[in-house]
């Protein structure tokens, strides 16, 4: 089976997607790829040339610069993706091609269209607040980008509705661990 592992920023869903590995799924990570396609030389020159030089140190990327630019302008954000998001889903189709039992992680999963690619989609939650201190304390990102960034995902009331199961992260990891498990054992029977 393949799940697709999704949610917004500071929900948990790299957690969750690590709980199914444990479970002996193999682990796609849509972020990871994502950052080995900024190396990609068309990439580069097309960021180049849509974002400028200041989102680059040297000849590469500046990922907190980038972010800077294109989570504060969701149009810049729409750009980015556009140049983006094929390299990553091919790279994934590529990676999902004849494997059986693994997670895709990926908080792009529903925007992107990549859910197509899954069998189930998994949907992580929890609440703004507890988004908002995860990612002060997890990524010491300032409030004022971290608002900018959620605001620029895909509402999680949307995302909901295209889930095949919903796991709350909102409480402790045991907790979310019971989930994981309560998932996976429906799935094996």
């Amino acid at each position: 089976m393949i799940l697709g592992v999704t949610g917004t920023i500071g929900c948990g869903k790299s957690t969750v997607a690590r709980l199914f590995a444990r479970k002996g799924y193999g682990l796609i990570d849509a972020d990871k790829i994502g950052h080995k396609v900024l190396n990609i030389p068309s990439v580069r020159k097309k960021i180049k040339k849509t974002f400028g030089k200041e989102v680059f140190i040297g000849k590469k990327v500046s990922r907190s610069k980038l972010g800077k630019a294109v989570f504060s302008n969701q149009k810049n954000l729409k750009k980015l993706n556009r140049i983006t998001h094929p390299h990553i889903g091919k790279i994934i189709q590529k990676e999902l091609k004849n494997r059986k039992n693994v997670v895709l992680d990926a908080a792009v999963l529903i925007e992107a269209g990549w859910q197509r690619h899954v069998d189930r989609v998994v949907v992580v939650k929890t609440s703004y607040k507890e988004q908002i201190r995860r990612l002060i304390k997890q990524k010491r990102y300032p409030l004022g980008l971290i608002k900018n960034i959620i605001k620029a995902q895909m509402p999680l009331k949307k995302k909901l509705q295209y889930a095949d199961f919903v796991i709350d992260n909102s409480g402790t990891l045991r907790k979310t661990s019971e989930q994981v498990n309560r998932l996976y054992k429906k799935w094996k029977e």
